[in-house]
């Protein structure tokens, strides 16, 4: 054989391994425009318009889901959504927002979405879930806010996930959530927590601002309950606003059932501190997880951004370089003069329905947001039109909706007291 003939084989052959590659990336495209466009989508998940290849920050989200769950009151919807955005676009991750609400937010949160191309699940939460486990004094329950305690119930939102992000409504984030999402929870833990105490790390000390808040600053040691599970008072409590969870483990250990029994039994005894009693969710996840939890990586929840003076405490430098910046505290970057409310502001996105702008730097703290009524249309309430958890009745209906209203053995979990 001739060298041409050779080199007219050699061609030939490179053309038709071009060919074939060709044709597999057609393929390839084929299969990820029909799933895209499919009307077929999975009961929860949520392609809120049309996909747009043109546009300019469109990104292909791929590999395993970063399942994320925030909670949405009503009057603190543009925070939730103003996290998400900042959790979105700095990612290419293929997260799932689980938005936790309740029922008469719905339709304004869907049309808020709808001008979003975030994947996402809306879980409706029924308050009378809380029934019997807090307190009953008028005075009191005027400060408990429903959607607070939707963190306990994780599980149960979330039966078929293993690895879950919780986020309290009032941060942002700055770095890649996968990050967050890949913190080592060790062997036998449930959660991951950051401490609330000054911190060391990679960018040196975190000045969590001189807070070192102890177990004394919620809980009450002179109570007899509290006495006898013999924990150091002056144990660094942790903040609950940001965490990683094994739902595996937390289901192994009946986390939740744990936290109703406290929850229970502080609307009976009282047992939480006045100290800081604006926290009514912190007391029993620090009893439950007390010193049998991981860590998260300090940059990944400087918080203390809502105190007073938290403009002293961390520098425009190291606001910068942190990966989650949580306001929590009196001074929300949407309500009120914050700390580097600007940051916030470079994430917020505008409520298409005009009725839910940032409130004035002025009011009390508990009147940081000034929305308009809700929206008059609600989800079906009559048993016959109620929505089944990740169900439709039909093709015409919504599909995004979970409404978690009883809950008899839901998810291996005997402990919910809902008759259906």
């Amino acid at each position: 054989m001739t060298v041409r003939r050779v080199n007219v084989v050699i061609l030939v052959l490179l053309v038709i391994a071009f060919l074939i590659i060709l044709h597999r990336n057609l393929l390839n495209l084929n299969d990820f425009l029909k799933q895209e466009n499919s009307a077929d989508t999975v009961p929860g998940m949520v392609l809120p318009f049309e996909i747009d290849f043109l546009s300019d920050h469109k990104v292909i989200r791929t590999g395993d889901e970063i399942p994320v769950v925030i909670t949405a009151p009503e009057e603190r919807l543009g925070a939730a959504v103003t996290a998400m955005n900042s959790i979105y676009r700095n990612s290419k991750a293929n997260v799932v927002f689980n938005i936790v609400t309740l029922n008469e937010s719905v339709v304004h949160l869907r049309t808020w979405l709808s001008k979003t191309d975030m994947k996402h699940k809306i879980i409706i939460f029924d308050p009378k879930i809380l029934t019997g486990k807090i307190s009953n004094d008028p005075q009191k329950v005027e400060a408990v806010k429903p959607l607070n305690f939707a963190r306990f119930f994780l599980p149960v939102f979330l039966p078929d996930t293993e690895k879950v992000i919780y986020l309290d409504d009032d941060v942002i984030v700055q770095g890649d959530i996968r990050e967050l999402f890949d913190t080592s929870v060790k062997l036998g833990h449930a959660a991951a927590f950051s401490e609330d105490c000054d911190s060391a790390s990679s960018k040196g000390i975190v000045r969590g601002a001189g807070n070192q808040n102890s177990y004394i600053g919620f809980l009450d040691f002179k109570k007899e309950a509290i006495k006898k599970l013999g924990m150091r008072a002056n144990t660094c409590s942790f903040n609950p606003g940001v965490f990683v969870a094994n739902l595996t483990e937390w289901k192994q250990q009946n986390i939740t059932s744990q936290l109703e029994f406290w929850m229970e039994r502080n609307a009976k005894e009282d047992l939480y501190s006045k100290t800081l009693a604006d926290s009514i969710t912190t007391p029993p996840m620090l009893i439950v997880f007390y010193k049998h939890h991981s860590d998260i990586d300090p940059m990944w929840h400087v918080r203390h951004l809502g105190v007073t003076g938290a403009g002293n405490r961390y520098s425009p430098q190291f606001v910068k370089a942190a990966k989650l910046l949580h306001w929590n505290g009196h001074y929300k970057p949407w309500g009120r003069a914050s700390s580097f409310s600007d940051i916030w502001d470079k994430w917020y996105i505008p409520d298409p329905t005009g009725r839910f702008p940032p409130a004035e730097d002025s009011g009390s703290p508990e009147d940081l947001w000034h929305p308009k009524p809700p929206l008059s249309r609600q989800i079906p309430q009559s048993p016959a039109q109620e929505f089944k958890p990740g169900h439709a009745r039909d093709s015409s209906q919504i599909q995004e909706y979970i409404i978690v209203k009883c809950w008899p053995h839901y998810a291996g979990y005997p402990f919910v007291n809902l008759p259906c």
